[in-house]
């Protein structure tokens, strides 16, 4: 088997009602025609999806059989010893033309018993509209009553944290944290390997099909840290965007070429802003490839001064 070269997915679009075609006309990608897409999936090994490689000597092969049958030369020896039957994280890009529902996802001690699966998660804010914000966590002094209060009432939006977003910050989203995208972001997320969303509140929007879409109070309460108060961002000029026992995520200026390989492991490259070439594949912003462990030269090269990279691994302890 070949693996002298980063590796590369097919997106898949997914539909939603709070979507738009900036991945298009911002992006460069391709799209499905006429209907509104907030997301593409650009890694995920799930039942229900999976990423398929897009060229190369592995075209075709699944992100799960990579995973499962050749862990060593893809993903690198600190990670012979990972348990997990897929492979553990799921990276996306979202366009949030509207803002999307307050949720939640379930923390660890309790998925199981709510029949989901925990979800931590981060964002990368790769473009900001003037004035886009996003909602985080509890503001100072909210009660799960003055909550359950506000639910009844319709005044939700007054107990959630409100931060402006800008190009470049990002956002942490553990499990248990009440959150919501505003309008106007485009989003690199992270995440583990989960498709768990608790809604709690959706501002009385109607879904594709025209009805009120499904919200799960008694699972949001369940898993709703009330504890979580006024959470901050990470500001621009920060260089670890996310570091916790499920991912290391890390943004990188790239002014000349350099070399991110390190012994026995993989690493994920998103292109940011720029352009960078690594043995003749060519990412622009949006762009992901995985460099296998295999390669022990992977050198990155940036086409443009401006050039920026986010890369993502695993913990080697996982």
């Amino acid at each position: 088997m070949d693996f002298s070269s980063p590796i590369t997915f097919e997106s898949l679009a997914m539909e939603r009602v709070w979507g738009g075609r900036r991945f298009e006309t911002l992006l460069g990608k391709t799209l499905p025609h006429t209907v509104p897409v907030g997301e593409l999936w650009e890694m995920v090994d799930r039942p229900e999806a999976q990423s398929v490689v897009r060229e190369g000597p592995l075209k075709g092969m699944t992100l799960h059989e990579l995973w499962t049958g050749y862990r060593d030369e893809v993903f690198g020896s600190l990670h012979s010893s990972n348990l997990s039957p897929r492979f553990p994280l799921l990276i996306k890009l979202l366009d949030a033309r509207e803002r999307l529902s307050v949720q939640v996802h379930p923390p660890v001690e309790l998925a199981a018993v709510l029949n989901g699966e925990p979800k931590t998660e981060c964002w990368y804010f790769l473009h900001a509209s003037k004035g886009a914000s996003v909602y985080a966590g509890l503001k100072r002094g909210v009660s799960r009553k003055g909550f359950e209060q506000a639910l009844q009432n319709g005044t939700v939006e007054q107990t959630l944290h409100t931060l402006r977003a800008r190009t470049g910050e990002s956002l942490f989203i553990p499990s248990g944290r009440l959150h919501a995208i505003g309008e106007g972001l485009v989003i690199v997320e992270v995440q583990q390997n989960s498709d768990t969303t608790y809604r709690v509140f959706d501002w009385n929007r109607r879904g594709l099909d025209g009805k009120p879409r499904d919200l799960h109070i008694k699972e949001s309460l369940a898993s709703i840290d009330f504890n979580d108060f006024e959470p901050a961002l990470t500001p621009s000029s920060q260089t670890v965007v996310a570091d916790c026992p499920y991912f290391h995520v890390e943004k990188i200026p790239l002014p000349l070429p350099g070399n991110i390989f390190c012994q026995g492991d993989f690493s994920i490259v998103t292109c940011l802003t720029g352009e960078v070439e690594c043995l003749g594949t060519i990412l622009r912003p949006g762009g992901l490839m995985l460099i296998p462990s295999f390669l022990e030269e992977p050198i990155l090269i940036p086409e443009t001064a401006d050039t920026t990279i986010l890369v993502t691994r695993l913990p080697s302890f996982f």
